[in-house]
């Protein structure tokens, strides 16, 4: 039996130091004292460490090609994100290959590990959902990547990060609705992409704590992470929307605009005008949601610019180049969806079903 290749994590066990110090230490990083450095290098030397062999053939030639993953082309968000790391690299002179990871972070490392092998120069992962120990095999393979919308952890200095600031679009959102005077605001979340999910329900929980008020049972509605919500977002926000008004809100401050699009169609079917009767507010303002009727309030991720700047970032990486993490802002989009709250909220019965008479996608 062969004997197991010996890891940047056994030398970072070895030396009693962390991953992201002997990767550093490996690639000759000045982040690190020189000492440290020597100590390592020799360490890794007596411990019989082999570099990766295909990262190693890559040292000094290229393959002019960039792997892209995204959770799903179904998304809209994930468009403009990708003409914008398109625009970067076709200037450049470089060619995407596309990989989608369907929000399993499983799948994601495969499709990674498939760039890997097709030699790629570097790689960019849309709504990362990589476990650390996952970010420490990506770092191992000292290819150049950029993840989109997760933080980077430092674990390697040829590993980077772009991001929205997820909790202040929240706040942005959820002032809104208190300056319009609503006081029972519910919360419609995604199970399936739990970072950012947790983020914004903080901002939202942050928000009326300090305004001063207190969250009631039901204002806060999780879609489940089943087949039919995962692969459809309006099912889920059209079905969360209805245990929202069960539980009186006003106002219902969406995941993304896919949810609030659903929700939307729930108020439609229930009869309730939007924003007369019940506010909502979505994330990420993709095109579709200024076409719905009403419009829909939402808060703007500047998506081509995360791309642009992603494929940036990995371009400054592949050149050798300092690069550090980059967050950018949100904004607050208004359209129609939202207004001044009722004196009283709309009572929907608890016998009240939709079954039937919103969208529901199933395996086929």
């Amino acid at each position: 039996m062969s004997r197991r290749a010996v890891s940047i994590q056994d030398i970072a066990r070895e030396a009693g130091v962390s991953h992201a110090t002997v990767s550093r230490a490996l690639h000759d990083s000045h982040l690190i004292s020189s000492e440290v450095r020597f100590h390592i290098q020799q360490l890794a030397r007596e411990m019989g460490y082999t570099p990766n062999a295909v990262a190693q053939s890559l040292k000094g030639q290229h393959t002019n090609t960039i792997g892209l993953v995204v959770t799903s082309i179904a998304d809209p968000y994930y468009g403009r994100v990708v003409r914008g790391v398109e625009e970067v690299a076709q200037r450049a002179g470089l060619d995407l290959f596309l990989g989608v990871s369907n929000n399993d972070p499983a799948q994601e490392m495969r499709v990674v590990r498939s760039f890997h092998r097709r030699r790629v120069d570097g790689i960019i992962t849309a709504s990362s959902r990589l476990s650390d120990e996952q970010l420490l095999e990506l770092a191992e393979y000292a290819v150049p990547a950029v993840l989109l919308n997760r933080q980077s952890d430092g674990q390697s200095d040829l590993l980077r990060s772009v991001y929205v600031d997820d909790y202040a679009g929240a706040r942005l959102a959820m002032s809104h609705l208190l300056e319009l005077g609503h006081r029972a605001i519910g919360y419609a979340g995604s199970s399936v992409r739990p970072r950012s999910n947790r983020i914004r329900r903080q901002g939202y929980l942050d928000a009326l704590a300090g305004a001063g008020i207190a969250v009631c049972a039901g204002w806060v509605q999780i879609g489940a992470a089943d087949l039919r919500y995962y692969t459809d977002d309006v099912a889920a926000g059209g079905h969360l929307m209805l245990e929202a008004l069960r539980a009186g809100v006003t106002a219902v401050f969406c995941y993304n605009d896919m949810y609030a699009v659903g929700a939307l169609m729930a108020c439609r079917e229930l009869g309730l005008d939007v924003p007369g009767q019940v506010s909502i507010i979505g994330f990420d303002g993709i095109e579709l949601a200024q076409y719905v009727t009403p419009p829909i309030t939402t808060i703007h991720q500047p998506k081509l610019r995360l791309g642009q700047l992603a494929m940036e970032m990995l371009l400054e990486l592949m050149e050798g180049k300092p690069v550090e993490d980059q967050i950018l802002l949100p904004e607050l989009l208004v359209r129609c969806s939202t207004a001044s709250a009722l004196a009283v909220p709309v009572k929907i019965g608890p016998d009240t079903d939709l079954s039937g008479r919103l969208p529901c996608t199933t395996s086929n």
